[in-house]
């Protein structure tokens, strides 16, 4: 399944290269909802990994965005413990409000940032 989210990005981390073959790079969105007379803020990590770990480069804390993302669930054992992790996998990443250089237009979708199918990574690292 696809969601997708707009915020403000809080915190951009610095990628992380895990392996040869793989990095990650994470992100904090800044979300505000408003609940009856009620506002909640909610902070958002995010990862995007493999070459989707450059989809942060054009920006900075502060910019509003809109972010695709799936939901990612892993079991992990070691030693005989088992422990499970969720992941928000952000895989397309677009400017919102007046920050966005299109205006409000975004220019046309390429079939580049598409979602990674299901399944697409076997690593057994915890993160």
């Amino acid at each position: 399944m696809n969601f997708e989210i707009v915020g403000k990005l809080y915190e951009i981390f610095p990628t992380e290269q895990k392996s040869e073959r793989f990095r990650k790079r994470e992100f904090i969105m800044e979300n505000t909802s408003n609940i009856g007379d009620r506002s909640i803020t909610d902070y958002v990590k995010f990862q995007s990994t493999g070459d989707k770990c450059d989809l942060l480069n054009k920006y900075k804390v502060g910019d509003t965005v809109k972010v695709h993302f799936n939901i990612r669930g892993n079991k992990w054992e070691n030693a005989g413990k088992v422990s499970y992790f969720t992941n928000l996998d952000a895989w397309r990443i677009e400017s919102q409000g007046e920050n966005n250089p299109y205006g409000q237009d975004l220019p046309p979708d390429n079939g580049l940032d598409t979602p990674p199918p299901a399944g697409d990574f076997n690593d057994d690292l915890p993160f």
